[in-house]
């Protein structure tokens, strides 16, 4: 591996080991994280609340010595609450500009889903473009720039579905379950000893880096070698997500640029640097199921999106090393 590569994966397990001294189990949705980070990309975590989704944004926000905001998504949200807007000052008797919570390292918009989609759709473009446009003025957002947004699977009163569009935004769509006993027992007895236990508490972590240099970090993700067996691969999943008659619609062609990207990081995580077809398979499930639509049948017969992944990864033959 190249120095810069050496570096990125040292990084890489620096910054697991420090968001797993405050996030107690939870492993998989912990390296979801940092993989979009290391990627650039964002993710979309699905689960009940008070399972640790603001603390893990927190820590990531404090490993990387960046910024941190967070959206509450209500249904009288606007989109200027999100992008800013310019507000009139009658001191200096003109119109200066008011930055809204885009504007950081690390954004968490909670419960996404409870917003209007006009309101959601203030997002595309800073997802996508880096920037924000304000009376016609484009703002780019500073590096690195990471959504983490939440949403309640289970409470479906008074939410919107996500567009299409956004959802194919999001380069991971992470599922944080409840812990474990043996974890839930040593959270609880954690709890116990801080001064505020119902209060998040980030002081086990140190800053590693400052957010500034991590964008030439993660240049180095280039440097992760994929054969054309995994390109060749990560095509049949996607395509074969189009062919499958359980599916109304398959994954479009973002599906396999975010399970090759997102593969190159898995593979940094776990101090390689060369892509195997597990770190596909690891990341197919996160990378497809927001991409995919179950057909009315499958919702019928009560088949989930996730048992469906399982099925095309058992149909689709892997490439042998």
């Amino acid at each position: 591996m190249t120095p810069a590569l050496e570096q990125l994966c040292a990084t890489g397990a620096a910054l697991r080991e420090a968001v797993q001294r405050v996030i107690i189990g939870q492993e998989q949705v912990v390296e979801e994280a940092l993989i979009a980070l290391l990627c650039g990309g964002h993710v979309l975590i699905e689960g009940v609340p008070g399972l640790g989704k603001t603390l893990l944004v927190e820590s990531l926000a404090k490993a990387i010595n960046g910024q941190f905001q967070r959206i509450q998504f209500t249904p009288d949200l606007l989109p200027a609450d999100i992008t800013g807007s310019m507000i009139y000052d009658p001191g200096e008797s003109r119109f200066k500009l008011r930055r809204g919570p885009v504007f950081t390292n690390l954004l968490l918009a909670d419960e996404i889903n409870r917003a209007p989609a006009k309101t959601q759709a203030a997002l595309l473009e800073v997802m996508q473009e880096r920037q924000v446009t304000i009376e016609g003025k484009t703002l780019p957002l500073a590096a690195p720039f990471m959504v983490l947004a939440t949403q309640n699977p289970l409470e479906q009163e008074g939410t919107y579905h996500l567009p299409e569009a956004q959802l194919d935004r999001f380069l991971l769509n992470s599922r944080i379950d409840y812990p474990q006993e043996a974890h839930e027992k040593a959270l609880l007895a954690r709890l116990l000893g801080y001064e505020t236990p119902l209060a998040n508490n980030t002081r086990a972590i140190s800053p590693l880096l400052d957010a500034a240099a991590l964008p030439a970090l993660q240049s180095a993700l280039r440097e992760v070698k994929v054969d054309e067996r995994i390109i060749d691969y990560a095509l049949a999943l996607v395509r074969k997500t189009r062919a499958m008659p359980q599916f109304a619609s398959g994954a479009g062609p973002r599906a396999g640029i975010a399970l090759l990207v997102s593969a190159r990081a898995h593979a940094v995580l776990q101090k390689r640097g060369y892509v195997i077809p597990e770190d596909i398979k690891a990341l197919a499930p996160a990378v497809l199921r927001h991409r995919v639509q179950r057909s009315a049948e499958a919702e019928i017969d009560d088949i989930s999106t996730d048992t469906l992944l399982t099925q095309l990864l058992q149909s689709v033959p892997v490439p042998r090393q």
